[in-house]
């Protein structure tokens, strides 16, 4: 597969200006809002230091634990407790989720349970735009803080916090634009039609084209489900069906990684790029096979999700988005440390007086 050098790139900017009057009225897409903010503009807006008050219950619902990408924002999470109980203040947050990304009502059974226990914020990623809907209206009559974080759409939810989807298609589309020197055949494959992320990312992908003038040509695109074989399979046809197809675009890593067997298998060379930067891509990027992935770090957007709901819970002023880092990984920088590109640095929590 062929491999040029490319400068990281790094995207936390939400584009698309959207009236805050809307948002009361229309459906709520994060990556609509003119003024969402960083952890880091968060931190200078309201202060370093995160006051906590002590024995707080905070529930986390995830897609699907059989996801490499869930299993990882799941410890994110797990390090966001360990630091707030290392400030000597006592946090209970707990993670549920599926392990089937289908499962819409055990998601649904799962959000409710913590609304019935009287959680004090739920931090949920639903499976789709919809699932979740009831159960997060219900805790806000409850007075219960709610954060959607990374996926899905609730628009009943007072806060989002993660990536830009839309961006992520830019960032590929850029990437591969720039691979193939602004012309070729190109396809997508698209993930769960229902989920939120799957058409944003697809969408910022050819609409970057189009802005760009860029010579890429769609040829194909198709939803694999988010699953690897079907991907796979998908694959295979097009390269059969597309003699001159230059690069597959796929909505997540796992069928990226599906695609990259199909091309490895047809001796093609075919650039494949794929999104969330799961640890079998940087992986498949490191022996030559995957090409590039957008990582949206899973694991430092749990951490800016939890700091943000337990700013949200001390009464701090925060903006409805904020917006969590995601970068370009190629094989020039696959082994820089996900914090030194990012920029990380952890949260400062003490006991609320």
């Amino acid at each position: 597969m062929k491999k040029r050098v490319l400068s990281m790139v790094l995207g936390m900017t939400m584009i698309m200006s959207f009236a805050t009057t809307a948002l009361a009225e229309e459906a709520f897409n994060p990556d609509q809002v003119e003024d969402a903010m960083s952890i880091e503009e968060v931190r200078e807006a309201n202060g370093e230091e995160v006051p906590v008050a002590t024995d707080l219950t905070i529930g986390a619902i995830a897609k699907a634990f059989s996801n490499e990408f869930w299993r990882t924002l799941e410890e994110g999470y797990g390090q966001a407790q360990s630091v707030v109980n290392e400030a000597g203040v006592n946090l209970n947050l707990v993670v549920d989720g599926p392990t089937d990304e289908t499962d819409e009502i055990g998601q649904q059974t799962m959000t409710d349970n913590m609304v019935n226990q009287g959680y004090d914020a739920i931090m949920a990623s639903p499976i789709s735009d919809s699932n979740l809907t009831a159960s997060i209206e219900a805790a806000n009559e409850a007075g219960i803080t709610t954060v959607n974080v990374n996926d899905g759409l609730i628009a009943e939810a007072t806060y989002y916090v993660g990536p830009n989807a839309y961006q992520n298609g830019q960032l590929a589309a850029e990437w591969v634009h720039n691979q193939l020197g602004g012309e070729g055949q190109v396809a997508i494959v698209i993930g769960m039609p229902k989920s939120f992320a799957a058409p944003e990312r697809t969408n910022g992908f050819k609409d970057w084209i189009a802005e760009n003038n860029s010579g890429l040509e769609v040829v194909a695109e198709q939803n694999a489900d988010w699953d690897r074989q079907k991907a796979k399979e998908l694959a295979a046809t097009w390269i059969q069906q597309h003699p001159d197809l230059k690069a597959i675009f796929c909505n997540n890593d796992t069928m990226a990684l599906g695609v990259v067997e199909a091309v490895e298998e047809a001796e093609a060379d075919i650039l494949v790029v794929g999104v969330d930067g799961i640890g079998e891509a940087y992986d498949s990027i490191r022996a030559g096979k995957l090409d590039a992935t957008v990582d949206s770090f899973p694991y430092y957007m749990a951490q800016v999700a939890t700091e943000c709901t337990l700013r949200c819970l001390a009464g701090q002023e925060m903006p409805r988005v904020v917006a969590t880092p995601q970068a370009l990984i190629d094989s020039t920088n696959v082994d820089t440390p996900a914090a030194e590109i990012i920029g990380w640095t952890d949260a400062t929590f003490v006991a609320a007086e």
